[in-house]
């Protein structure tokens, strides 16, 4: 009988979202480092299964094969965008990184002799094309592949690598949606929109104490999706935008925007969009006459932005997933040789590049050629557990997304200063944009 009644009593607590803990030691973390405060569905029961939490395995065949005997070179393939498209500068600089990583490993003999070399493919930006780019670089026999940015290119290239069975390594695409699949062949090697949008709304709601925020943002995946966890969580503590405007990428008058975001008379301003773009609204919005202190997003983490913003710059807060002013030796040395080699300083793409082909290479040396022991080793979350990237310490997630620290990045006097983003402030949620009781449910 009582067996009967403790039986009962447990499923009613898992129904309830009330599983009983199992053990008191373990250190409850949320996913993207948030707080409960505004944390999804934190009001409702909990799933009694997370996936963010519990790895999703491969139990497929492949791991009995054996290396080709009449390799010439160990070949990685790279996708990314390199003609055709915006984010060429920036894709360049991620292929400059990889290639860097793949140089230095070759002086130290690549892999028990063999050079390794980069299949490098175009990322077109179109949803077809990024599958066939895929199957190109099966036929050519890579073992695993690095890329993109593009947030749409990078989920049907993830798909394409479920198929084929090629671990692919994202060191571009901050879409929290694209470790959300729960495909066991990727692992992304740089933080997330969902990191981001936590740092911003915790500094600007939390630490600046804004309440009423207009958001004007690209009109593309990398806007609509990128913004979601910032206006999710933003609307969890009782600040919703109070306007959202859009733009195309491409776009230079703002004017009819901006006019609208005037007569919301709004605390600040929220810019989420390239680099160009976001310093032309900057310049629109302070021709037009709002003072209003205005954020963005990481791709305003740039010298172009700040080449076009001008003065106009100093004061912006944003965010970037890594520190380019650490003194670190090994982010120096990588400084120093990348600046050397390629005649520029690194950027975010090339320094996350940089880590995420030095993880394949180290993957294939300690496994060998077999791409499902490649996988194996980079998502079993142990041997590559706090890697020692040039961007720092990089710490994976359960669903192998990237967890390291978010910087804030302010511009003083022209130039970006970076500091770790402060930890999530707690205390009393809005009730109707007023502060209240913690009595306001999601």
């Amino acid at each position: 009988m009582k067996r009967i009644i403790w039986i009962s009593a447990f499923c009613y607590f898992i129904l309830m979202g009330q599983v009983p803990n199992l053990n008191a030691q373990e250190k409850k973390t949320n996913y993207g480092k948030a707080t409960d405060e505004i944390f999804p569905y934190d009001k409702f029961a909990k799933a009694y299964k997370y996936h963010f939490l519990t790895p999703l395995e491969f139990y497929g065949a492949g791991r009995e094969k054996t290396a080709p005997k009449d390799l010439k070179e160990v070949r990685i393939g790279f996708l990314g965008p390199l003609t055709t498209s915006v984010m060429v500068p920036q894709g360049i600089q991620m292929l400059q990184g990889a290639t860097l990583a793949m140089e230095e490993a070759n002086k130290k003999g690549g892999y028990k002799g063999l050079p390794f070399k980069i299949m490098a493919h175009n990322d077109a930006g179109l949803w077809g094309a990024a599958a066939n780019e895929v199957v190109k670089m099966d036929d050519e026999k890579v073992w695993a592949f690095l890329g993109s940015i593009d947030d749409i290119v990078s989920h049907v290239a993830l798909r394409a690598a479920l198929k084929l069975e090629i671990y692919m390594v994202c060191t571009g695409d901050p879409d929290p949606t694209f470790t959300e699949t729960n495909i066991p062949w990727q692992c992304r090697v740089i933080s997330d929109d969902r990191a981001s949008g936590y740092a911003l709304v915790n500094y600007i709601h939390k630490k600046k104490g804004h309440k009423r925020v207009a958001m004007i943002r690209v009109n593309g995946r990398y806007g609509r999706v990128g913004v979601k966890e910032y206006a999710d969580a933003a609307v969890r503590l009782g600040y919703p935008f109070v306007i959202e405007e859009r733009f195309n990428d491409g776009e230079t008058d703002f004017k009819s925007q901006i006019e609208r975001v005037r007569k919301t008379n709004p605390d600040a301003i929220l810019l989420w969009g390239n680099a160009k773009e976001s310093a032309l609204v900057l310049q629109q919005v302070r021709a037009a006459g709002l003072k209003q202190p205005v954020f963005g997003s990481d791709r305003m983490v740039s010298p172009e932005f700040l080449k076009i913003a001008g003065p106009l710059a100093d004061g912006i807060v944003t965010t970037c997933q890594y520190n380019p002013n650490s003194t670190d030796p090994k982010y120096l040395a990588f400084k120093a040789n990348y600046t050397k080699r390629f005649n520029q300083e690194p950027d975010v793409f090339a320094a996350h590049a940089y880590d995420g082909m030095s993880i394949i290479i180290d993957a294939i040396k300690k496994v060998g050629l077999n791409r499902v022991l490649i996988r194996d080793v980079i998502a079993g979350l142990k041997e590559f557990q706090n890697y020692p990237g040039v961007t720092g310490k990089i710490v994976f997630d359960h669903s192998w997304n990237d967890v390291s620290d978010i910087y804030m990045a302010e511009v003083r006097n022209g130039k970006f200063e970076f500091s770790v983003a402060p930890p999530m402030e707690t205390g009393q949620r809005a009730v109707n944009g007023k502060k209240g009781t913690n009595s306001y449910t999601n």
